[in-house]
């Protein structure tokens, strides 16, 4: 399965009031894996950047002043994502600013539920728990230690180890894929695994003198022992 874990960087909140993306990264996923695929973009958001943005990601106007407008690179960048699932990090602002730039450019808007929202599984994983990426880098382990800035594909990088973590870990097929065999042959799942009863018990290790031993030992224990209740049965 092909997945694209996804990232931007705007000059605000609010597409609605004039805000634009100024950076796209994203990081192809193959059956949960990456796979060394990466998409990258600097985009001039044809208006200048606010102070408060420039002080969360540091792209000015006087870098993404040559940079292409969006609907110069909007076909590369469809063309990467392709049909594959987007895991995103607060799916709704990315998918929202995406939808904005284009529907902006006159090509078909994503749905919704094409997102998969790493902030909504960190919620009902964890609930009560900080759900910021910095946080769930603390929780994971994640070296997160390269973010001194925001960045879109180095958040894509580390939201991809942060959501492989969420999912179940690096190979979380390897186990919940498994199938056991029963005594008689039939398959289970994983989720209905049970240790069997040998078909063939083992020896016992104990020698004749041992076992004679115990055997004298529980009777001085008296009939209310609850070894005596085993040795009945």
């Amino acid at each position: 399965m092909r997945e694209i874990v996804l990232d931007t960087e705007t000059t605000g909140f609010d597409p609605a009031s004039g805000d634009r993306i100024v950076e796209i990264g994203a990081v192809e996923l193959m059956n949960h894996m990456p796979t060394g695929q990466t998409y990258h973009q600097y985009i001039n958001p044809e208006r200048s950047m606010p102070k408060s943005a420039f002080e969360v990601h540091g792209l000015g106007d006087d870098f993404l002043r040559d940079k292409p407008v969006f609907s110069k690179i909007a076909r590369v960048f469809l063309g990467f994502i392709a049909d594959a699932p987007l895991v995103i990090h607060n799916a709704s602002f990315d998918m929202k600013f995406l939808n904005a730039e284009l529907k902006a450019a006159g090509l078909p808007i994503l749905p919704m539920a094409r997102s998969i929202d790493t902030v909504d599984m960190a919620r009902k994983k964890f609930p009560g728990s900080p759900a910021s990426l910095d946080a769930l880098c603390r929780r994971f382990g994640v070296d997160n230690s390269a973010r001194e800035k925001h960045g879109a594909l180095l958040d894509s990088e580390i939201l991809a180890e942060v959501y492989l973590e969420l999912i179940g870990g690096r190979q979380p097929d390897l186990v919940l894929a498994s199938r056991q065999k029963t005594p008689h042959g039939s398959q289970i799942s994983h989720e209905d695994w049970r240790p069997f009863p040998r078909l063939n018990p083992l020896p016992s290790r104990l020698t004749d003198t041992e076992t004679m031993a115990h055997r004298d030992f529980v009777v001085n224990l008296g009939e209310t022992a609850i070894w005596a209740k085993y040795a009945k049965k």
